[in-house]
Order: structure tokens, then sequence, then C-alpha cells
């Protein structure tokens, strides 16, 4: 029994010397290299919501019998706090993890978290067939395993805890592909992040096929190996729940023709860093977030009617992109450009906004370089970017200048405003002189005859 409660806690044995670190404040232990001689710190961590366990070789104990638990031992499992338990700088042999796992059943840890950590070997998963774990989130950062081919029946044996769980991340763990039926495994599954991976074009298809991930919301492919923004398209497909993807730090280009629809229910799309020269289509037409930053885009000229979020910051933008057609648009980022100006009729849409970031551009500060900018920081409608981040990037006599401090004259850069009112007056003017005029001498004015 006590042999297994250790594994259990503290599945980060050594023969160095280590010891475990309480913050009572945070709630959250860490301990470094535990020994046998220095266990006793662990007692520590029992009133924590979080523990760490860093660094260990675990061989060693790949052997060690490991019995059931008795009533004493359930219920100090039951009675702990632990919400969540991360692994790190680990050796794990996989066979002594499927031994230990089990025993998770009898606690409340909702998370797990394994960090640099090479799994070695191949478990007996069997004896976990049909048992219920507490664990909803699942992460894996920097992992090295077996390859996931051929496994599907170890993922079978973890499916009564597999299909309730909500949250999985493998991240940065050179994974190549997922096999259709370990996706067919993850009923519940919410969030799914392959971030950082070597998924290529011909790799999603069979990872997101029919059945697969059926109430996937969140989906991350964030830097791997993508390269078709069809293909992309053509693999999501079949999530019909999906609401959120990441596609950003992939090199995308445009396919010669494209008629793939996205899901319906997609509306947070990442399209950040992927090298866009232009806009790639189709878009997902019900798109509330778009965010196609660090790109080499020259123009924008989308209709999205319900996009809420648009993010172009660092692109190679000349000029604001009209706004007219975005009815529900609510923030807008234009920071670090090639933006010279905000022409007065674009400071009036943007005005309707509650959030311009346009931080970061090489600013004309003559009339509407200048005093556009202040007209909309007068609205309080610039972020914190203002007004450090606005300077000045021409004439020469305001080079360097910020904006704000920038002499703006009504006459000069708004003279519509001026001139309109002026010539109103001189009509009125011109009217009230007629009429006087015609009062004062009635014989100016002579009846017609008729000949």
């Amino acid at each position: 029994m006590n042999v297994a409660v250790l594994l259990l806690l503290g599945l980060g044995l050594l023969e160095a010397e280590g010891r475990c670190f309480f913050n009572r404040t945070q709630e959250y232990c860490v301990c470094y290299n535990l020994s046998q001689e220095s266990l006793g710190s662990i007692i520590q961590c029992l009133p924590a919501s979080v523990v760490e366990f860093r660094g260990g070789e675990l061989e060693r104990y790949a052997a060690f019998p490991i019995s059931g638990l008795d009533s004493s031992a359930i219920e100090m499992l039951d009675s702990l706090v632990i919400r969540k338990i991360i692994f790190g700088d680990l050796l794990v042999p996989e066979i002594l993890l499927a031994q230990v796992l089990r025993f998770f059943s009898y606690t409340q840890v909702q998370e797990l978290v394994f960090e640099s950590c090479i799994f070695k070997g191949r478990g007996n998963w069997a004896e976990m067939a049909g048992q219920n774990l507490p664990i909803l989130s699942l992460h894996f950062h920097n992992v090295t395993s077996a390859p996931l081919t051929g496994r599907e029946q170890d993922f079978s044996s973890l499916s009564s805890w597999l299909e309730t769980l909500e949250e999985l991340a493998v991240t940065a763990s050179h994974v190549t592909s997922l096999p259709c039926g370990i996706g067919r495994v993850f009923r519940a599954l919410r969030s799914l992040d392959m971030a950082q991976n070597s998924l290529g074009d011909e790799s999603l298809m069979p990872a997101f096929c029919k059945g697969a991930f059926p109430q996937l919301q969140v989906l991350s492919l964030q830097r791997n190996n993508l390269s078709s923004y069809h293909s992309v398209c053509k693999s999501v497909q079949l999530l019909r729940e999906l609401q959120h993807l990441d596609l950003s730090q992939n090199k995308l280009m445009a396919d010669l023709s494209s008629s793939c629809q996205w899901p319906m229910a997609l509306r947070i799309f990442n399209l950040s860093n992927t090298g866009l020269d232009e806009v790639l289509t189709p878009l997902p037409p019900s798109l509330e977030v778009l965010d196609m930053s660090c790109n080499h885009l020259h123009a924008v000229d989308i209709s999205l009617t319900s996009l809420k979020k648009l993010f172009l910051s660092q692109n190679m933008l000349q000029a604001v992109p009209s706004i007219k057609n975005y009815a529900m648009l609510d923030t807008l980022h234009l920071d670090n450009n090639l933006i010279t100006e905000l022409p007065w009729d674009e400071v009036k849409l943007l005005g309707r906004l509650w959030h311009v970031d346009a931080a970061g551009n090489p600013y004309n500060c003559s009339c509407s370089g200048a005093g556009g900018l202040q007209e909309l920081a007068g609205m309080g409608h610039l972020g914190q970017g203002w007004p450090q981040g606005y300077t000045c990037h021409s004439p020469p006599r305001y080079q360097g200048r910020l904006v704000k401090d920038v002499p703006v004259s009504v006459l000069q850069c708004n003279s519509a405003a001026v001139i309109a009112p002026v010539c109103i007056a001189l009509a009125l003017l011109g009217m009230g002189g007629a009429i006087y005029l015609v009062r004062s001498r009635p014989g100016l004015v002579r009846p017609c005859r008729r000949v």
C-alpha cells in the first residue's frame, strides 16, 4: 500500500538529494528530485491544490509489485484537495504508469500534466478497461514516446476514461499523425491542442475522419507543417461543432480552385503569421473574430457581416481598409503597418468602434495624419498605445514628435467644417440684404407691363 501511495504522489523519486517547497498563498507545492531519505518533506504538499514533481528516473521501480489499496488508503486519497499534478523532466516506464494511473480514481485530481518527459516501452493497459478517472484535462508538452500508430487497442482499454475527457494537449512532441480510431475514443473532447508538431496536409484527413472528435469546439494546429488552405478546410469539414480554429505559424498557400465550405459553427479563425500575401478564400461565413496579423497583406477587401474583431497588425497596409461592410465590428488592430494617415471619412466610421489600435505606423502629421488620430483619441477609442506609440514620420518639422503634440488647425485641416458654415452665413446675409433693399426702396422693383 505504501509503495502505491508514494508512486501516486511522488513519481519523482531519485537517489539525489531533494525536497519539496510549499507556497501557501498560491497553494502550490513543487518537489525536486525526491529521495527516499527526503521523502518526508512531501507531507507539506498535502494542503496544496497544485503539486509539481520535477526531475527523476523511475526505471528501477518498474518491477515493483503494486497491489490494491485498503480502505484507509482510499479514504486518505479521497480527502486530498489536490486538483492538478505536474510531472516534469522524468523518465517514465510506461508499464509503471499503466499500473499507477488507476489509483487516480480515488483522488479529486482533474488535471494531469507531463512536461519534458520520456515514456519508455509499452504498458499493459488492459487493467484500465472500464476504469473511470476524475481527470478532465490531460496535457503533454515536449514528450517522447512510442508512435501513436498501431496503438488503437491501448486507447480502447482507456476508453471509459478518455471518452469523458474534455481537454487534451499534445504540444512540441514530434507528432506526425493521429490515427482515425484514436479520435473516435474522445467522444466528449471540447478542446484539442496539437501545436508545434509535425502534422502535414496528408495526415489531417484521417485524423478528423467520420466519428472522430464529435464534440470538438476548439482546435489548435499552430506551427505544424501545413501548407494547403484547401486541404485543411476539407479535413475539418466533419467537425460540425468547431468554433475556434488556430492555423497560425503555418506557411499556407492558396489553391487554384477552392470551393470548400468551412464548418458553419466556426466563429474564431487565426491565420496570423502564415505568410499570406493576399486574403485566402473562402473564409468561414459566420466569423466573429479574424486574426491575420504578422503577414504580408497590402490590402484587405472582405465582406463578413457578422465580424466583430479584426486583427491586421504587422502587415504592409498603406491605407485603412474600409469598414463600411462590417456593421457589427467593434475592434480593429492596425498597428505596425505602413499607414500614413486616417482620412476624415474613415475617422467617422472608426468612431463607431470600441477599440482601435493603430500605433507604430509612419504617420504624416499633416491634416488627416494628426487630426484624425487626435479626434479618435478624444473619443477614447485608441488603446494603451496612445500617445507613446503614435509618432510622426513626416513632414520633417514634426518628425519624431508625438502625434498628440502636433498643433492641428480646424481651418487648415478640415476646411469643409469651416467653409460650409461661412457659405451659409454669406447666403443668409445676401438674402437679408436683398430683402432690406426691396422694402426700403419700393420703386426699385417695378411691375411688368403687358404690351
